[in-house]
């Protein structure tokens, strides 16, 4: 499967049955199933270095340290061949996987259960992160996890950073490197800082688009140009606009403080989506009464999801829903028919299809030789999941 990493392959103890079994940090259950990740020598032009780069050391560091039932599991780090090898805890599917499925036809919307199960399984390990201080930085469908258990999973930590009170500002050098359809506003406007509230706007997009089973903000990133000057992402800010209307002062107070305030001001001019915006309220009508739950005979999410929604999306960040506030939120206290209780550990509990999972690769010559294809990130190494040669092998 090609994802974040290239391909995706599925590894098991060498040892086979019989052997000691290798524990989850978090859960104490055994793994049967492990993914593994490569970090190549960094590569620039003809000169390779053979260090170890610092969001790799960094990604190291943070998953050796964390642990929750909510955020994939480290299980080791292997030096091997001058390569550095990660293997964590293998999960079945991911989110982007779940959203494919869903569109497939016959079109299907995600069941309401299953939803406030993900969506509460998701936050409840954005706050562990957040608690420990430190930023996802890059929430997207595809590095949400889920096993074939139900458990909801955040992956990839390589774009995560630590953060403090008060704030420090981003370094002169230092990228904005949430992917586009998932940046917060503050980003987009130019703000230097990260805040939590950059996590929970992405994890409103998600939302978003389980129930849609399309990105809300699907917009189009305006690349740097020769001299690495970082564009006003009209285009983005744009499609935020066309649903929640362009951000006011008189709700967002530091709004005129943001470098591509100006910017905002002509957003408006020649595009009249952005003058005449959708809202979200009009948005989740017409999706669940008009759209796909209707047609599909299934009870819509309750419209307490609605306001949680908003308050993912709220343009200013100091007002923004909080991770634990979210959790807090009335949409987790009842289900759609308003039956009190807890959404479920399991999140396909009670569903009747199967998800079919993530493929695997069993090409030994790419394994060999490297040639994955890998994520492409300014400054970042070119990683791969690769099974780690000796201790582990290829099913």
């Amino acid at each position: 499967m090609y994802g974040t990493y290239g391909r995706v392959y599925k590894a098991r103890n060498k040892s086979g049955r019989g052997a000691h079994p290798i524990l989850s940090r978090n859960s104490g259950r055994p793994i049967e199933a492990f993914a593994i990740k490569k970090f190549k020598p960094d590569k620039e032009g003809e000169l390779q270095y053979t260090g170890i780069s610092q969001s790799a050391i960094r990604e190291m560091a943070l998953c050796t340290e964390l642990s929750h039932e909510n955020v994939i599991s480290l299980v080791e780090i292997i030096l091997e061949s001058k390569c550095i090898f990660m293997v964590f805890e293998y999960a079945e599917h991911d989110l982007l996987q779940i959203i494919h499925w869903h569109t497939q036809h016959p079109r299907t919307p995600i069941s309401a259960p299953t939803l406030r199960s993900i969506m509460y399984q998701l936050l409840e390990g954005l706050l562990y992160l957040h608690r420990n201080w430190v930023l996802h930085r890059d929430l997207k469908p595809a590095n949400i996890m889920v096993t074939s258990a139900g458990s909801v999973k955040i992956g990839d930590l390589g774009l995560a950073r630590l953060f403090y009170k008060p704030l420090q500002a981003l370094f002169g050098g230092d990228k904005v490197v949430v992917t586009i359809w998932y940046r917060a506003p503050e980003l987009l406007l130019g703000s230097r800082h990260y805040t939590p509230a950059i996590d929970t706007w992405a994890v409103g997009c998600i939302f978003a688009e389980l129930l849609s089973l399309r990105p809300i903000f699907k917009g189009e990133e305006a690349k740097q140009d020769s001299k690495k000057t970082v564009p006003f992402q009209r285009n983005q800010m744009g499609k935020i606009a066309e649903v929640l209307g362009i951000p006011r002062k008189e709700s967002w107070p530091l709004l005129q403080a943001m470098p591509e305030y100006p910017q905002l001001q002509t957003l408006a001019a020649g595009n009249p989506a952005v003058q005449r915006p959708i809202t979200l309220d009009k948005w989740w009508d017409n999706l669940t009464r008009n759209s796909q739950y209707a047609a599909a005979n299934m009870p819509a999410p309750h419209r307490d999801g609605l306001a949680m929604l908003k308050s993912l999306l709220e343009y200013d960040p100091l007002h923004r829903l909080s991770a634990e506030n979210a959790l807090q939120h009335p949409y987790f206290l009842h289900d759609e028919s308003n039956i009190p209780g807890a959404p479920p550990k399991n999140c396909f509990e009670g569903i009747e299809h199967k998800y079919p999972p993530r493929k695997v690769s069993s090409e030994d010559n790419d394994i060999r030789t490297g040639s994955l294809p890998g994520t492409k990130r300014s400054g970042l190494p070119d990683d791969s999941f690769l099974r780690p040669p000796k201790r582990v092998k290829e099913i």
